[in-house]
C-alpha cells in the first residue's frame, strides 16, 4: 500500500486537464492596474485630477488677465460705463460752459429721456473720495435731476448712465472734452464761448490766463473765423458779461456791431449796465432791443438821470437809425424813452389799454403841442 503525503491534494481529472481561463477585471480597469494595490491606484487617480485642475487654473487666470487688460484699456479711454447716483455727481472743478440763464430746450431734453431714456451717457471722472466730477453732460444730468424731483421715482432717475474717466488727466484736457462735445452743437452761443475762454483764463488751475489766447487753446477744433468772433465776444462779455441775463440769446451780428459802438464810445458801458440793473424783470426781447438800440448809433445822446451832468450834444439825425435815449422818473416808476426819426417809444411798467382813451389823448395832445 502506497503511503499517502500530508498535503497530497485530490483534484478532479477535469480540472487539471481543463485549459486556463482568461482573467476578467472591472470595467475601466487593466490587469496592470488591478495587480496595483488600492493605495497605489488612488495616487495614480488623485494625480491626474490634480493635473487636469493645474490645467483648468491656467486657462481661467490666462482669460481673467486678458479681461483685466481689456478693462484697463477700455477704462483709460473713458468707456467703461455705469449708474451712478445723481448726490455722487459733483459740478465744481470745471467752469460750464451753459449760461445759467433759460434753457429753452431743456424741457425738450426731459420729454425726450422721459419717453425714450438716455441714449448718450454723460462723462465724469474718478475722485479718490469714491464721489465723480462730471466732466461732460451738464443738461442731461439737470434733466435726471429734474425727472427725480417731479416723479420721486429713484429707481428710474435716482442714477444716471455715465462714462467713467481714470484720474490723472489735467485740467486743459478735461476743460477740451467739455468744449469739442458742445462745439458740435448748433445751440451753443458765441457769449457762451466767450464766458468760458474768460472762466478758464480765470482758473488758478490752469497754465493760460489771457483769454484771447485761451481761445486757441480751448477751441482748436473751431475754423480760425469763428475764434475771432469768440475772441470779439470776450471782449463783449468782459464788460457787460455780470449785468446780461440773457448773453446766449445775442445773435453774432449784434455783438459785433455792439463791440465797435463799445470801442468807439466806451462810455456806453457805463450807460447800458445802468439801464440793465434798472429792469425789475424783463424778456429776451426787452434785453435784445435795449442791446441793438446802443449798437444802432455809437454817437447818439444818451441820457440816464435829469440831476446828471448834461452830455454831449447828440448828433443830427442822419438817418432813420439815429435815436435819443432816456430815462424819466414817474409815479409808476421810470419811463424808458426813444426818440427816432418818425418814431417816439415810452416804456413804462403800466398797461396803457387800462387808461381811459379820452385821458391818454389828452395827455399825448398836450405833449405834441408842447413839441411844435
Amino acid at each position: 500500500m502506497k503511503k499517502r503525503r500530508t498535503f497530497d491534494l485530490d483534484l478532479p481529472e477535469d480540472e487539471l486537464t481543463a485549459a486556463p481561463q482568461e482573467e476578467s477585471f472591472p470595467a475601466g480597469k487593466t490587469a496592470e492596474l488591478s495587480r496595483r494595490s488600492p493605495m497605489a491606484a488612488a495616487i495614480t487617480e488623485n494625480a491626474e485630477s490634480l493635473r487636469e485642475r493645474r490645467h483648468l487654473e491656467a486657462e481661467i487666470r490666462a482669460e481673467n488677465d486678458a479681461l483685466a487688460a481689456e478693462h484697463v484699456r477700455l477704462k483709460r479711454m473713458g468707456l467703461i460705463t455705469d449708474l451712478v447716483p445723481l448726490e455722487a455727481v459733483e459740478t465744481w472743478k470745471l467752469v460750464r460752459d451753459r449760461s445759467k440763464g433759460d434753457d429753452q430746450e431743456l424741457t425738450e431734453l426731459i420729454a425726450s429721456i422721459r419717453d425714450l431714456g438716455l441714449s448718450n451717457p454723460i462723462r465724469v471722472e474718478a475722485r479718490e473720495d469714491g464721489r465723480y466730477e462730471l466732466i461732460q453732460g451738464f443738461r442731461r444730468l439737470q434733466a435726471y435731476k429734474a425727472l427725480l424731483e417731479e416723479t420721486g421715482d429713484a429707481e428710474s432717475w435716482g442714477r444716471i448712465p455715465a462714462g467713467i474717466l481714470p484720474r490723472g488727466e489735467g485740467l486743459e484736457g478735461l476743460y477740451r472734452r467739455m468744449v469739442d462735445e458742445n462745439l458740435v452743437r448748433k445751440d451753443i452761443s458765441f457769449a457762451e464761448m466767450a464766458q468760458l475762454a474768460l472762466n478758464y483764463a480765470a482758473d488758478p488751475g490752469t497754465k493760460e490766463h489771457d483769454p484771447d489766447k485761451a481761445v486757441a487753446e480751448l477751441f482748436q477744433s473751431a475754423g480760425y473765423q469763428k475764434r475771432s468772433y469768440i475772441r470779439q465776444f470776450i471782449r463783449l462779455m468782459a464788460r457787460l458779461g455780470e449785468d446780461l441775463k440773457f448773453a446766449a440769446h445775442i445773435p453774432r451780428a449784434l455783438g459785433l456791431r455792439l463791440v465797435a459802438a463799445i470801442d468807439e464810445r466806451p462810455d456806453l458801458v457805463p450807460l447800458i449796465r445802468a439801464e440793465l440793473k434798472e429792469f425789475d424783470n424783463h424778456s429776451v426781447p426787452d434785453e435784445l432791443d435795449l442791446l441793438k438800440r446802443y449798437a444802432g448809433e455809437a454817437g447818439a445822446r444818451v441820457v440816464m438821470d435829469d440831476d446828471e451832468a448834461p452830455p454831449r450834444a447828440a448828433k443830427p439825425a442822419a438817418s432813420d437809425k439815429t435815436k435819443t435815449t432816456f430815462q424819466l422818473p414817474s409815479s409808476r416808476g421810470r419811463a424808458r424813452c426813444t426818440a427816432a426819426n418818425g418814431r417816439l417809444e415810452v416804456k413804462l411798467a403800466l398797461d396803457f389799454t387800462s387808461i381811459d382813451r379820452r385821458k391818454l389823448e389828452g395827455a399825448l395832445q398836450r405833449l405834441l403841442q408842447d413839441l411844435a
